[in-house]
C-alpha cells in the first residue's frame, strides 16, 4: 500500500483516498474538471480538524467541492468495493446527488458518517468505511472488557 506521487488517471465518480496519518485517511469523490482544475467532492467539518475528537460526534459538516490539490497532494484511487457493489452512473445519479448535497449541513460521526462513508454513499449508494471497521474490530474487545470490569 505504498503511496506514490505518480497521480493515477481519474474518472468522475472515482473514490480518492488522501492519507492523513497512520490510522486515518480523508476520502472524496472525483467530480471532474472545471476550467482545467480537477475538483473533489468531500465531506468536511466546519470545525477545524484539531477539534475533532476520535469519537467526535455531531460536528457540523458539509459536502464541499474543492480543487484536488487543496484537499491533498498525495492520493490514490480506492474503488475497492466495485466487485461487491456496482458503481452508480456518475452523470445521472452521483453528480446530481453531489450537487444537491453541497452546502447542506450533515452530522459528522467518525463511526457512522465520516468522509469515507460519504464517498461510498455517492459511488455505490452504500455507506461503508473499511478504515473504521478495522479500528472498530480492535476497539470493541477493549471496550467490552472495560464494561465488564466496571460491573464487578
Amino acid at each position: 500500500m505504498g503511496l506514490v506521487n505518480a497521480h493515477p488517471e481519474l474518472y468522475p465518480g472515482d473514490i480518492i483516498e488522501f492519507p492523513r496519518n497512520k490510522y486515518f485517511s480523508h476520502f472524496g469523490v472525483y467530480y471532474g474538471e472545471r476550467d482545467g482544475v480537477p475538483y473533489v467532492a468531500h465531506l468536511t467539518s466546519r470545525d477545524s480538524d484539531s477539534k475533532l475528537l476520535l469519537f467526535g460526534r455531531a460536528l457540523k459538516s458539509t459536502v464541499k467541492l474543492d480543487p484536488l490539490n487543496v484537499v491533498g497532494k498525495k492520493y490514490k484511487v480506492r474503488n475497492d468495493l466495485d466487485e461487491k457493489h456496482p458503481p452508480r452512473d456518475f452523470y445521472s445519479l452521483v453528480k446530481p446527488e453531489i450537487d444537491e448535497a453541497i452546502g447542506k449541513l450533515v452530522t459528522y460521526d467518525i463511526l457512522f458518517h465520516n468522509s469515507e462513508h460519504q464517498a461510498t454513499m455517492f459511488r455505490y449508494g452504500v455507506k461503508k468505511s473499511e478504515q473504521i471497521e478495522k479500528v472498530y474490530a480492535k476497539i470493541v474487545p477493549t471496550w467490552k472488557s472495560l464494561f465488564e470490569k466496571k460491573k464487578m
